[in-house]
């Protein structure tokens, strides 16, 4: 398969980083991302197949000139992986309204600002037109997971999104979206990445997120490497699936989702029938 250029949001750690080093290997073209990118370091790396550059996900001005810049040294773009964001944790009452909206902003509204002028270099600056778009979400973003309630509302935000988009696209454009729902994995997310609820409710005494989340860092099943390795598999297929999980936390979470689902709505099949208007005989 011929070299592809990939735009990669979030590479200064984890997937992203990981991302990077594959695709470079493989002999991709690369454009990193990173709030600061003057502290990415990447071997092997020239102007033919490397750019870094500066993005904040959360402003339209930093999005448009990283994505001039991509296309002024590149031409085009083939895959773009939006993987910038982080986790907050901590029970619902104890995360301000203000901690909130930031999630929201990064995970959700900055991954929209990205694909937003993705869509529109796919549709109208590739010759010919096409590429894939990759929204890194989270096995978090098809189930419910206590003390990620904000974190868990953004990625189905996305998941919800993204869906209804890929409806959308004309097939001639040849744009392909696929939600990337990792479990856990051995990065930065959550070591010194993570936020925390900034004011404990008292009444959550059955919980401690941090003393949580402190056990848990670095000991997830998942291998960032190999999971950086299965985003780039996936960008290389021909026809990517619209989901797909990755790490057998995510693959044995969403199988029970899926069985959880199959008992409960036949459940109330009666009920959900029963509401329609009655036709006139």
């Amino acid at each position: 398969m011929a070299p592809q250029v990939f735009f990669i949001t979030g590479t200064s750690t984890g997937f992203g980083n990981e991302l990077v080093k594959k695709c470079l290997a493989e002999g991709d073209k690369v454009v990193a991302t990173a709030r600061n990118s003057s502290k990415l370091k990447f071997d092997n790396t020239t102007k033919d197949n490397y750019l870094a550059v500066d993005l904040d996900v959360t402003s339209d001005d930093s999005v448009h000139k990283a994505f001039d810049a991509a296309l002024k040294q590149f031409g085009r773009i083939d895959v773009v992986c939006n993987n910038a964001g982080y986790g907050l944790s901590g029970e619902f009452e104890s995360v301000t309204e203000e901690q909130s909206r930031k999630q929201m902003e990064v995970n959700f509204f900055g991954l929209l600002k990205v694909t937003r002028r993705a869509l529109k270099i796919m549709r109208e600056v590739n010759k010919p037109a096409g590429g894939k778009i990759q929204q890194i979400t989270s096995i978090g973003g098809q189930r419910g997971v206590p003390t990620f309630s904000i974190y868990c509302a953004s990625k189905w935000a996305v998941e919800g999104f993204t869906e209804a988009v890929s409806k959308e696209l004309k097939p001639e454009w040849n744009i392909k979206l696929t939600c990337i729902e990792p479990g856990g994995f051995r990065t930065d997310w959550a070591g010194r990445s993570m936020e925390f609820g900034a004011q404990k409710e008292a009444a959550y005494d059955h919980i401690n997120a941090e003393e949580t989340m402190g056990k848990r860092h670095g000991t997830q099943a998942g291998d960032p490497v190999k999971g950086a390795r299965a985003f780039w598999d996936i960008a290389k297929m021909d026809d990517p699936p619209l989901r797909v999980v990755i790490g057998s936390d995510a693959y044995e979470g969403i199988t029970n989702k899926i069985k959880e689902y199959g008992e409960l709505y036949p459940k109330y099949k009666e009920l959900s029938n029963s509401t329609d208007v009655d036709e006139k005989k």
